[in-house]
């Protein structure tokens, strides 16, 4: 979001700064979420392009915690749940997609604040700050909604192919 009024409260992103959007929620590191704009921007790339869409490096970094009973990231779950929404009606309105990459498949050290406790995946590496750890990987409660995803997904495409080839 941009201003014209230098007092807008400024928040993180993910190379520069920018002026905070008072609408929208944001991470523990102040990432803006804003699974709308993801629409809007696939539809003017589709308009301006007319080229299938990849989506790639698309998620949330947050403090997960490994609990004895897995890794509860509901809020991660939420986040998909809110973003492929939005992707799923930018294909109703005639986007095609090519593909989709969650940021990121393990939990890596962040390129941004060059620390491991904010981690993206989907499966969680048992590592610090420091480096200590195990290093063992460890699947997330995402990890299993999104294998769900992706095979309801699956299933509903090759249904809907099936009812083309018949018509």
């Amino acid at each position: 979001m941009i201003s014209v009024e230098e007092s807008q409260q400024q928040t993180a992103g993910n190379l520069v700064a920018t002026t905070k959007n008072p609408y929208l929620t944001a991470s523990e590191w102040g990432w803006q979420i804003d699974p709308v704009s993801l629409k809007t921007t696939l539809l003017k790339v589709y308009d301006r392009y007319q080229k299938p869409v990849m989506i790639a490096e698309n998620g949330l970094g947050a403090r997960d915690v490994k609990e004895t009973d897995g890794i509860h990231d509901a809020y991660r779950i939420e986040y998909f749940k809110q973003h492929f929404q939005q992707i799923l009606e930018a294909e109703q309105l005639g986007v095609d997609i090519l593909g989709y990459f969650v940021w990121g498949i393990i939990d890596i050290v962040s390129a941004g604040s060059c620390e491991m406790e904010k981690r993206y995946g989907v499966i969680f590496v048992d590592a610090d700050n420091q480096g200590n750890g195990s290093y063992d990987r460890y699947k997330k409660a995402s990890f299993y909604w999104y294998k769900t995803f992706i095979e309801k997904q699956k299933e509903a495409r090759i249904k809907v192919q099936k009812t083309k080839q018949e018509t």
